[in-house]
């Protein structure tokens, strides 16, 4: 029923601008002619405002821009973006991170960033904290990703942080090797991913070594229940 009763004022709207129907003549007497022609202009003129906007969200969704549309999710492979670093190492950056990770969601905030600082030694002002995050928060959320994180010992090997600093002193005392093993002793970080492209072989062969090593502790396992199953038998 609104509905029928929008469109059609409308529609009476437009061939009233078109000339194809005249306008509603007002007695000057009549206050309540006056009134009436006053709240039906003013009703015309929100329809057509509520009507605009409703085709308008309308469109939008068919374009897929409205609030129907799934937001894509990037996915981060440390192993592919950061090919400059061994897997060993990766790992070893991932196992710090999740370490200073107290909250376990995903970040590492100033807090846990003070409390890595002090643990490994080298306490940081409350504004050397903050300087230490805004080098590498690409996203100026404030805190740490575990990508972000990765870039402080990019920018470490790549001789791009300043030898004082506390990013550099993070890299330093961390205890992960990245100036020759990840980097190959390259000065930049493009000399790095030339080196980088060179080392794809010893990518597979760290795969291959963490399977064999996966095998192997199986087999040892394996042995172990086997060699207890016949202990029990013995008592029995």
């Amino acid at each position: 029923m609104a509905t029928d009763e929008l469109s059609s004022k409308l529609s009476r709207r437009l061939q009233i601008e078109d000339g194809a129907e005249e306008p509603v003549v007002v007695d000057e007497g009549g206050q309540g002619h006056e009134n009436g022609a006053g709240e039906e202009k003013a009703a015309t003129a929100n329809a057509d405002s509520e009507l605009g906007a409703k085709l308008m969200r309308r469109g939008e969704l068919n374009d897929g821009v409205g609030e129907h549309q799934q937001p894509s999710m990037k996915v981060f492979n440390p192993y592919t973006e950061f090919k400059e670093f061994s897997r060993k190492q990766i790992k070893d950056m991932e196992r710090m991170f999740k370490q200073y990770d107290a909250g376990k969601d995903g970040f590492i905030d100033l807090m846990e960033l003070k409390l890595m600082m002090e643990k490994l030694g080298a306490p940081q002002t409350h504004l050397g904290l903050k300087n230490m995050i805004k080098e590498v928060d690409e996203d100026l959320d404030n805190k740490l990703s575990f990508r972000e994180f990765l870039l402080i010992f990019r920018k470490s090997a790549a001789g791009e942080l300043a030898e004082d600093s506390g990013l550099s002193v993070l890299a330093r005392l961390s205890e992960i090797d990245v100036s020759t093993e990840g980097v190959k002793g390259a000065k930049t970080f493009f000399e790095a991913k030339v080196a980088a492209v060179n080392a794809g072989s010893q990518f597979e062969a760290e795969i291959r070594q963490e399977q064999e090593e996966k095998k192997k502790q199986a087999e040892e396992k394996k042995q172990r229940q086997a060699a207890f199953k016949n202990l029990q038998s013995a008592f029995k």
